[in-house]
């Protein structure tokens, strides 16, 4: 993977953060989001995250930040509190060099230290082929498809819901 280090974010990192994230919003169909986030939202939503305490990382190389990844509360009800979402976005024109994967192996990591138990991954469009492949990479398996879910760049596009496990996952209850 071209000497990536995984480590966790910072302040600092928001303009690439943004950019990178600007870049997948306006050209592509992984985020619903219609106009890219400015840095102070960008900032703002990296420090949800945190405080939540989930992790928010990034892949530095030598030549700069080529991703980041996150994960967050799956949804806001209770009973949902062990369940975790991912979400991972690499530079433009850095796919196939396992950065993907190794921000979503550390991501799931930190997630299971933790002690939650499911992660779900909400992939926009079925069409999507990397980023369906990077999670089957990462143990997740197809749990659901919502199809027309949005209606992004003239067309409609489906959701792809995809789930793993994480430390005993369903086969105990959880100790918290």
């Amino acid at each position: 993977m071209n000497s990536c280090q995984i480590r966790p974010s910072l302040a600092t990192d928001i303009p690439t953060i943004t950019a990178i994230y600007g870049h997948w919003v306006t050209h592509g169909l992984a985020s619903f989001e219609l106009d890219p986030p400015e840095e102070a939202e960008m900032a703002r939503r990296r420090l949800a995250v945190i405080d939540a305490g989930f992790p928010y990382l990034v892949a530095e190389a030598p030549e700069g930040i080529l991703g980041y990844a996150y994960a967050s509360a799956y949804r806001a009800r209770p009973a949902y509190r062990f369940t975790v979402e991912n979400s991972v976005y690499v530079a433009p024109g850095t796919g196939q060099r396992g950065i993907g994967l190794a921000l979503m192996e550390e991501v799931i990591a930190h997630c299971a230290a933790a002690g939650f138990r499911q992660m779900v991954a909400v992939i926009g469009d079925s069409g999507n082929a990397a980023s369906i492949a990077l999670h089957r990479r990462a143990g997740f398996a197809p749990a659901g498809l919502i199809k027309a879910a949005g209606w992004k760049h003239g067309r409609w596009v489906d959701s792809v819901l995809m789930q793993r496990s994480l430390g005993s996952g369903a086969e105990s209850p959880p100790e918290k």
